[in-house]
């Protein structure tokens, strides 16, 4: 998946930006305060942007 694509997903998702790392930028998700980190490549590994969206999508 492109990274582009990814950020925009959860960006529609209601994730934030919380920082900028080293080689990772960290979204989070406000409504349930989980963060993850965002590898800065421009191709993503579908597994991991699965567990990326999977892990910042809301509960319940």
């Amino acid at each position: 998946m492109k990274r582009r694509e990814l950020v925009r997903r959860l960006q529609e998702m209601g994730c934030v930006l919380i920082r900028h790392g080293g080689k990772h930028d960290w979204y989070q998700n406000p409504a349930t305060k989980v963060a993850q980190p965002l590898p800065r490549h421009a191709e993503i590994k579908e597994l991991l942007a699965r567990r990326i969206l999977k892990m910042l999508e809301k509960k319940g």
